[in-house]
């Protein structure tokens, strides 16, 4: 059975030509990359150009393949607003190849900087550099080579996301293969003056103390193993709701300068026995946070949801 024609791109199909306004004067600093390798002097796409298409692939779900973005790139509206000229197929292929992603890293903090604030007031103050941390899988084709994962035939990438709660946008990213360390990839990323919110994916002791090191603090959820042993239960003058609560005594290589330190019961499946080694493990809320400068209004502090 034939296929059915694809529909050509009209220049009504797509939008989101406004937001080319503030993004144009940003992307200009990637025009002169890989130009060092055109001798011939005859390069039309830059990447400012294959940038701003890849952009307007984005914003407009009628554009769904390569093939697409090259019919958009012959639009008159299209070349006058995003300054780029007719494309062919080989020259966006190419352009993967040729230039460099790392230049993006600068300019998508940038705009990141520029986001609307979600909130504002005290709690603005309060979500002050809370930033999600974590890794997600992107399948990868058999021919990408560097995407390792399971096996030859099962590839994948991983993209390491840095989300700005307050402004809701992300604010770094990096690709890796599949089997890539996620706690090497925030050491190598990390920054100051964030609170980083972590799985325990990312329960390793050094890592504790190098994002303790580089000015930022961090809340995680993890399992107590790792971290130390059960100790007696709270005594009966304990404060009320902390009684009967168990104490976890810090393990050895316990990183200074850390916060509270507090478990949570076991959940356990009614009906089912349990051995040994399916005993759930009870979960470690751990959380340190930097101090803040003086200045700030008294009580802006995050108040960190520990022991939940």
């Amino acid at each position: 059975m034939a296929q059915k024609p694809r529909r050509q791109i009209r220049e009504a199909d797509l939008g989101g030509f406004r937001y080319f306004k503030i993004l144009n004067p940003i992307l200009e600093r990637l025009h002169q990359d890989a130009t060092a390798r055109d001798r011939a002097g005859n390069r039309q796409l830059h990447f400012d150009h294959y940038t701003a298409l890849l952009l307007l692939y984005f914003f407009n779900p009628i554009v769904t393949s390569l093939r697409g973005i090259q019919q958009a790139s012959m639009l008159d509206k299209v070349q006058k607003l995003l300054g780029v000229a007719r494309t062919s197929l080989g020259s966006l292929s190419e352009a993967a190849r040729v230039f460099d992603p790392d230049l993006l890293r600068d300019i998508l903090g940038e705009l990141a900087c520029q986001a609307v604030l979600l909130v504002h007031g005290r709690e603005a103050e309060a979500l002050r550099g809370l930033t999600a941390v974590d890794g997600s899988l992107l399948p990868a084709l058999p021919k990408m080579v560097w995407a390792l994962w399971n096996d030859d035939q099962h590839r994948a990438a991983k993209m390491h996301v840095h989300f700005d709660v307050l402004r809701g946008v992300p604010v770094d990213a990096t690709v890796t293969d599949g089997n890539a360390s996620e706690t090497v990839q925030l050491r190598r990323t990390l920054q100051s003056g964030r609170l980083y919110v972590i799985d325990r994916g990312y329960a390793e002791y050094q890592l504790f103390q190098d994002i303790v090191d580089a000015g930022s603090g961090f809340i995680g959820r993890f399992a107590t193993t790792p971290f130390g042993r059960r100790s007696k239960n709270v005594p009966s003058r304990a404060p009320p709701g902390r009684r009967g609560q168990p104490r976890c005594r810090r393990g050895p290589g316990w990183p200074r300068q850390l916060g509270r330190l507090e478990t949570t019961p076991p959940r356990r499946r009614s009906g089912h026995r349990q051995n040994q080694q399916q005993r759930p493990t009870r979960d470690l809320a751990l959380g340190h946070q930097s101090p803040r400068p003086r200045r700030r209004t008294r009580g802006a502090r995050l108040p960190l949801p520990l022991g939940h």
